[in-house]
C-alpha cells in the first residue's frame, strides 16, 4: 500500500504521522519536543523533524507534506542563513509596530480591504517592522523572508526557489487571499525595501523529491501549509463547519467560499489549503488557562474537571477574563487576567475551576460570533485540541456555544492534514482524497446557559474598548478563485 507522511511543526514540538494514502488509516507516528519560548533558531525545527523521522519511521513513504505554526518570521541572508532566531506567532514585542502600520496605511479598513486582516503583533508584517526598527544591523543583512513551513519544505527539497501556499501566505500581512497575490507595497511599508518571498504554488502541487542529507528517499513533497489550514484539511472541514481548537492558542475558524474583510480586526481573513478561504479568530490564551487554574488550586486535571462540573453554571457570579499572557483577540497584548464577581459564597475551589473553564470558552464563543457577523455560516462546531480532552470543557461547551458540540476522535489533525495534502499531491486528482478510516465524532449536548455569556460580556466590556469600526460582511468575491484546483 502507498504510504504518505504528514509533519506538524508546532510551537511545542514536531509530530509526524504516517498514513495509508488511499484509506487514511494511521500506520505509525512519532514526535520530538521543541524548547519553550517566543523565538527560536529554525535549525531546532529541522533537528526535531530528523529525530522524529528516525528509526525507520519514513520507510516506504512515497510523499510527505509539512504544516507548521503560522506567522513566524524566518529572516535569511543572501546565503539562506537565518540572521537571527525566528520570531514566533506568540511573540508580542511588535504590538507597537502593528499600531504604527495600521495608521500609516490609513486605518483598519484599509488593511482589511488590502489583505483581509488588520495587523496584530502575531503577523509577520509587524515582526519585519520591529526588526527594521530595533535591529538595523540584522535587518540590513536580510535578503528573503520565509515562514516556518516554507523553510522546512525548502530544507527537505533543497530547491533553489522556496515555495509556499495561499493558506500560510495569507497569514503574513503582505499577501491578499482575495486576489491570490503578494502586496510588495505592504512589505516595503513594513521593512523599508523589497525582500524575496516564496513562490505561491497551487494546493495540490508536487514539489519533491526529498534530497536532504540523512532523510530517506521520498518521491514527492507537497506544497505544505499553515497549521490551522492543515487542521481544517485533516478534519475534512466543509463550509458550515466551525472548528474550535483549544491548544497553546485558541482558534475558531471555518472553511468559507468567499473571503472576509473585517475592519474590527477580530476576524483574520486567511485562505485555506484547498483554494477556498479560512476566516479565523485567534486567542493567545487557551489550554494553558486550564492548566493554570488547576495549578492555582493544587489539583490534577481530573480533579480540576470534577470540581468545575460540581459548580453551577455561571460559577455563582464568578467570572474570569483569561488574558493571562496578554491577548490577541481582543487586541490587548499587555493585558492581564481579571477575576470578577468575587464573594465569600463563591470563593470555592469548584466555582473557581468553573470560572476558568467558562472564561476560556466564552472567549472562543466570542470568536464564533465574530465569524457569524462576517456572514460565515455556523451549522456545527467541531471541538479539537488538547483542551478538548477535558471532561469539563466537553460538558460546558454546548452550554456556552448554544449548539451541540462534536468532538472528533483524538488525533494529530494538523499532521493528518499535511499527510492528506501529500496524498493529494501524489494522486494528482482534482479533489483531496476521501479518507474512510476515521471514527465518527462524539456529540455533546446541553441546554444553553445564557448567564455564562452575559456575565462574561459584562466583565469584558469594562476593559475592552468597542471597535472603532463595526464588523461587516461585505467581502468581495475572489479575483483568483482556485477552487477548481481542489
Amino acid at each position: 500500500m502507498p504510504l504518505v507522511a504528514g509533519v506538524d511543526s508546532s510551537t511545542q514540538g514536531t509530530k509526524i504521522v504516517v498514513r495509508d494514502a488511499v484509506t487514511g488509516a494511521q500506520v505509525r507516528s512519532a514526535r520530538a519536543e521543541h524548547p519553550e519560548g517566543t523565538e527560536i533558531d529554525p535549525g531546532v525545527w529541522w533537528e526535531a523533524l530528523r529525530r522524529a523521522a528516525g528509526d525507520g519511521l519514513l520507510d516506504g513513504v512515497t510523499a510527505i507534506g509539512v504544516a507548521a505554526q503560522q506567522h513566524g518570521m524566518v529572516a535569511l541572508d543572501e546565503s539562506g542563513v537565518p540572521v537571527r532566531p525566528a520570531l514566533l506567532w506568540n511573540d508580542t514585542r511588535s504590538a507597537g509596530a502593528a499600531r504604527d502600520l495600521i495608521a500609516e496605511l490609513g486605518g483598519p479598513r484599509a488593511w482589511a480591504d488590502a489583505v483581509g486582516t488588520v495587523p496584530v503583533a502575531s503577523l509577520t508584517v509587524t515582526k519585519l517592522r520591529w526588526l527594521a526598527e530595533h535591529e538595523p544591523a540584522n535587518a540590513a543583512r536580510v535578503a528573503q523572508v520565509m515562514l516556518p513551513h516554507d523553510w522546512l519544505t525548502a530544507r527537505l527539497t533543497g530547491a533553489a526557489e522556496p515555495v509556499t501556499d495561499r493558506g500560510d501566505a495569507s497569514g503574513t500581512g503582505y499577501f491578499s487571499p482575495a486576489t491570490g497575490a503578494y502586496r510588495p507595497d505592504l512589505l516595503r511599508l513594513a521593512f523599508g525595501r523589497d525582500l524575496a518571498v516564496p513562490r505561491v504554488a497551487a494546493p495540490a502541487d508536487a514539489l519533491g523529491p526529498v534530497t536532504a542529507e540523512g532523510m530517506p528517499p521520498i518521491e514527492v513533497v507537497s506544497v505544505g501549509t499553515g497549521d490551522n489550514m492543515g487542521a481544517a484539511l485533516g478534519l475534512d472541514a466543509r463550509p458550515g463547519d466551525v472548528v474550535v481548537s483549544i491548544g497553546t492558542s485558541g482558534t475558531a475558524f471555518a472553511v468559507a467560499e468567499r473571503p472576509t474583510a473585517d475592519p474590527s480586526g477580530q476576524v483574520t481573513g486567511f485562505a485555506d489549503a484547498t483554494g477556498r478561504f479560512l476566516p479565523l479568530v485567534c486567542t493567545l490564551n487557551a489550554a494553558r488557562v486550564l492548566s493554570a487554574g488547576a495549578a492555582a488550586l493544587g489539583l490534577d486535571r481530573d480533579e480540576f474537571d470534577a470540581a468545575a462540573l460540581a459548580a453551577p453554571p455561571g460559577a455563582g457570579g464568578l467570572t474570569l477574563l483569561p488574558y493571562l499572557d496578554g491577548e490577541r483577540t481582543p487586541d490587548l497584548p499587555d493585558a492581564t487576567g481579571h477575576l470578577t464577581g468575587m464573594t465569600r459564597a463563591n470563593l470555592r475551589p469548584g466555582h473557581l475551576a468553573r470560572a476558568f473553564v467558562e472564561g476560556l470558552l466564552c472567549g472562543l464563543a466570542d470568536g464564533v460570533d465574530a465569524l457569524a457577523a462576517q456572514g460565515v455560516p455556523v451549522r456545527r462546531i467541531l471541538l479539537i485540541g488538547g483542551g478538548a480532552r477535558s471532561a469539563a470543557v466537553r460538558a460546558v461547551a454546548p452550554q456556552v456555544f448554544g449548539r451541540p458540540v462534536l468532538v472528533p476522535s483524538d488525533g494529530e489533525y494538523v499532521a493528518d492534514g499535511a499527510a492528506r495534502q501529500a496524498a493529494w499531491a501524489l494522486a494528482a486528482t482534482p479533489e483531496p482524497p476521501e479518507w474512510t478510516a476515521t471514527a465518527a465524532p462524539s456529540t455533546y449536548e446541553a441546554d444553553p446557559e445564557p448567564v455564562i455569556r452575559e456575565q462574561y460580556a459584562a466583565a469584558r466590556d469594562t476593559i475592552v474598548p468597542p471597535p472603532t469600526e463595526p464588523a461587516t460582511s461585505g467581502a468581495t468575491p475572489s479575483a483568483h478563485d482556485t477552487r477548481g484546483q481542489r
